[in-house]
């Protein structure tokens, strides 16, 4: 009974879809005739049809240009940001390239100065040593320093250590791995010289505050003497812990003293005490210079 009943309605169902699909290409073939034997008021219908639905067509498309303008815009975006990254992270890679090639090269020129000094008085024994440490005397120089290097690889106290070309001071203190150096410009430092031109000797004088004008005093300069400007002064044979003709600076200038008997005046360095980074330690002492 219930079979029967369902299957007379989908039998209906199915005739009037029949009938709709005929219905509706009987309608479009009656437009079609209609739209060739009375063409304008057909062009008038697709006129307006077409009228109102081309601002629809028209912000359809643009907005779909803008979208894409959009996805291209994040694209090229994206890529500029991926490229930026890669060139930072290229120009950080020379950065670090170039520091540590400058460090390098600064580094070969120190050691190429330490080995051109070690050359120069290749007839001492001697050791190189970097400087680890240094005493804050004042705000620009140093009256000593710590160097990395101490007993056990035979440095001894009084030992004369040279650096930047000349003199810079003696071993005052040492440790196992450590010694501590006095240099020539602290106060109340002196060590005996000599000029190289005439033979004639004086006495160089520390002081950590003519220093800060890059000088050192010279006194004991006999009236008789022949030292002058620009003289080269080298450590004298009668310096009691210095080993002699180690170069220590040029003279400035010599004035008479008031006692008309002898002269005084200033000596340039030939060390910088400033940027003192490795050290010559001359690994012979003066009492066993003069027994050799």
């Amino acid at each position: 009974m219930n079979n029967s009943v369902i299957n007379k309605k989908n039998k209906k169902q199915h005739v009037l879809s029949k009938y709709l699909v005929w219905g509706i290409s009987v309608v479009a073939l009656i437009c079609i005739i209609l739209s060739f034997a009375f063409p304008k008021p057909f062009n008038t219908v697709r006129n307006g049809f077409h009228c109102g639905i081309l601002p629809i067509e028209k912000g359809l498309n643009d907005m779909g240009q803008w979208f894409t303008s959009r996805k291209n815009l994040l694209k090229k975006m994206k890529k500029l940001q991926t490229e930026n990254k890669e060139l930072k992270e290229k120009i950080e890679d020379l950065t670090e390239s170039t520091s540590v090639l400058a460090q390098d090269k600064y580094e070969l020129e120190r050691l190429r100065t330490l080995l051109e000094l070690q050359e120069t008085y290749s007839t001492y024994d001697s050791v190189g040593a970097h400087v680890i440490a240094k005493s804050d005397t004042t705000n620009i120089i140093y009256g000593s320093f710590t160097i990395d290097k101490g007993s056990e690889d035979g440095i001894e106290k009084n030992m004369n250590v040279l650096a930047n070309g000349g003199l810079v001071g003696i071993v005052s203190k040492v440790g196992k791995k450590y010694a501590v150096i006095d240099t020539i410009i602290e106060d109340n430092f002196n060590v005996s010289g000599k000029s190289a031109s005439s033979s004639d000797t004086c006495i160089v004088e520390g002081d950590l505050e003519l220093y800060d004008s890059g000088l050192l005093k010279l006194s004991q300069i006999s009236k008789e003497a022949l030292i002058k400007e620009g003289d080269m002064i080298l450590t004298s044979p009668i310096s009691d812990k210095y080993l002699p003709g180690i170069l220590i600076g040029y003279v400035s200038s010599v004035t008479d003293n008031s006692d008309d008997l002898t002269k005084s005046g200033y000596l340039t360095p030939v060390a910088s005490f400033e940027n003192l980074e490795e050290v010559l330690v001359i690994k012979q002492l003066k009492q066993d210079y003069i027994e050799e």
